[in-house]
């Protein structure tokens, strides 16, 4: 989890992640964010996210973001 909140705050570092249950409806992250951080999330977890699976929905929190880097074969513990 450490590591996703260092990756959120590299992208957009003004906001409080670790307080929002939805980035995406708080305004957190667009679409151009959500790509910059599968490409981060690839290199730190050492995995390919499935194009299929870069839906907002898979980021909008720290949980979706665990389970999509999860369902991918990256370990987040």
């Amino acid at each position: 989890m450490e590591k996703i909140l260092e990756l959120l705050k590299e992208i957009r570092p003004e906001f409080d992640f670790e307080n929002s249950t939805d980035f995406i409806e708080d305004g957190y992250l667009d679409s151009f964010d959500i790509a910059a951080l599968v490409e981060m999330i690839e290199n730190a977890f050492g995995i390919v996210i499935d194009g299929l699976d870069i839906l907002p929905e898979n980021f909008q929190n720290i949980d979706s973001i665990i389970k999509v880097i999860g369902k991918n074969g990256g370990k987040t513990e």
